[in-house]
């Protein structure tokens, strides 16, 4: 029996949950600048959020994916899916924070919160389409 657990290299898949893919995508792709590279109509659309290493950003239809997979399938993907609101922070340069901040009221969305943490690291939260808080950081947050 192993009493210690194996390293980890990081975090490469998060997923968020939305009915409406068609605005998530705009929302990702438009909004946020990230690139669409798998979509499976009603069921998914994955984004890139970093390449070296790979980060990925998920963004599943519950509908879709609460479903068992066939007994046949493929990938046999176990079911999974939220509902309501989820969350989910990128890490952004803090010279970059201001320039973020216009961006986004230029694209009319709305910013409910900015504000520097303890150690004056900052965070920017706003809303994607599906209404999950999603938040811009200083990676120092976690410093």
């Amino acid at each position: 029996m192993t009493r210690n657990p194996p390293p980890l290299l990081g975090t490469l898949e998060s997923a968020l949950y939305a009915e409406d893919l068609d605005a998530a995508t705009r929302f990702w792709r438009d909004v946020m600048g990230l690139e669409a590279f798998q979509t499976v109509p009603g069921r998914h659309v994955f984004f890139r959020t970093a390449r070296d290493p790979a980060q990925v950003l998920l963004v599943f239809n519950p509908a879709a994916t609460e479903k068992p997979p066939a007994p046949d399938a493929k990938l046999p993907v176990p079911p999974h899916g939220a509902r309501g609101p989820g969350h989910f922070c990128l890490a952004a340069s803090p010279d970059t924070l201001d320039r973020w901040r216009a961006h986004l009221e230029d694209q009319g969305i709305a910013i409910e919160a900015d504000f520097h943490w303890p150690g004056s690291a900052r965070s920017i939260y706003f809303r994607d389409p599906a209404g999950n808080s999603i938040e811009l950081a200083d990676p120092a947050i976690w410093d």
